[in-house]
């Protein structure tokens, strides 16, 4: 059965820009089904483990004013498809010296940041151990603050950029998104004080515009634009058909795209071939099934069928160097987790 572990406070559903009281959650996770949940207030809308073994991650967040901030270490590498909202801009950075996502095919080095800018699509990769943090905040609220602690016009960052802020403003970054992280874990209450939380909240983002004002950045391409809007193609041509093993020239057909060009946007962006993507894809969806959904009249050899799976034997073989587990074993984890469910909810129908 997944472990869920959670300290939760003062929940504040809705829009960012329409928290009124901070809010902080610290979960960890031994499921992906469960992080990627959890994950999509950040803008997941997709999650593929590329990495094996057993899946282990941990995760805070915290509403903070106008801010929303993330604080995440992962054990596997995985490919994550982020959606940032039309009126949201995300900052995200290292923590300590794991490496950062690699975002829209860039690599943020020792020292830098990243922006990814609003209504912006990006595959996130990380290639193993990886320790994160994230801002999210209103692009009405940053062009605001920049305007009035610069007293001139402030530009929004385009695309995917990656910054080297002046030291001192990006370790002071780190610092306060630590810290409130830490409160976030050990003493949630002060985060709960409103006064407190606004006051943080403004170190912030005063931080965050020295950053990017002061601070250098690449500047994006009409090429890498175009790469980008491509990958974005490629997932959502894999979202529209889930359940359909694709082959190379349907794929590039259906993108208007050379399988030449295709396949080094992929090693870029993904760290792997379409294919290869396509089908780790399909096997998280499958044991999204055998984990979630109430299977219990359907095979194991049925379902893989269902999404592409043709030859049940290599399947399960694959499955298991995946997920560290057979894919009955995950069936019948999951038909005692249901066993337990049902047998709690009688001792308190009893009771």
């Amino acid at each position: 059965m997944s472990y869920v572990r959670r300290f939760r406070h003062q929940s504040c559903p809705g829009a960012l820009t329409m928290i009124k009281m901070p809010s902080s959650v610290s979960q960890t996770f031994d499921e992906q089904e469960d992080f990627e949940t959890a994950f999509r207030a950040e803008g997941c809308h997709g999650l593929v483990v590329t990495g094996r073994g057993q899946f282990r991650a941990q995760l805070t967040q915290i509403a903070l004013h106008f801010l929303r901030l993330s604080a995440a270490e992962e054990q596997l590498a995985r490919v994550a498809f982020m959606a940032v909202p039309g009126d949201m801009v995300l900052l995200t950075f290292p923590i300590g010296s794991e490496a950062l996502p690699i975002c829209g095919g860039l690599g943020a080095q020792a020292g830098e940041i990243m922006t990814i800018s609003p209504g912006e699509q990006v595959h996130a990769r990380t290639d193993g151990l990886s320790r994160w943090g994230a801002i999210m905040l209103p692009v009405i609220e940053l062009i605001q603050y920049a305007s009035a602690l610069t007293g001139a016009p402030f530009t929004v960052p385009l695309a995917v950029q990656c910054w080297r802020p002046p030291r001192a403003a990006g370790r002071q970054l780190r610092r306060l998104h630590g810290a409130a992280s830490g409160m976030a874990v050990k003493r949630p209450k002060i985060l709960l004080n409103a006064k407190a939380a606004r006051g943080l909240a403004q170190q912030l983002i005063h931080t965050i515009v020295e950053c990017l004002v002061l601070g250098s950045t690449n500047t994006a391409t009409l090429s890498g634009r175009r790469h980008q809007d491509i990958m974005v193609g490629f997932e959502r041509l894999l979202q529209a058909q889930p359940d359909r093993d694709m082959c190379m020239t349907e794929i590039c057909a259906a993108l208007d795209v050379s399988e030449r060009r295709l396949r080094n946007l992929c090693a870029e962006h993904l760290g792997m071939g379409p294919i290869g993507y396509d089908r780790l894809r399909r096997m998280s969806l499958v044991r999204s099934i055998f984990l979630w959904r109430d299977r219990d009249t359907a095979s194991v050899s049925e379902v893989a069928r269902l999404y592409g799976f043709r030859q049940a034997g290599r399947f399960s073989a694959n499955y298991r160097a995946l997920f560290g587990e057979t894919p009955s074993a995950t069936l019948r984890r999951r038909a005692g987790s249901r066993q337990w469910s049902r047998r709690s909810q009688q001792k308190r129908h009893r009771r």
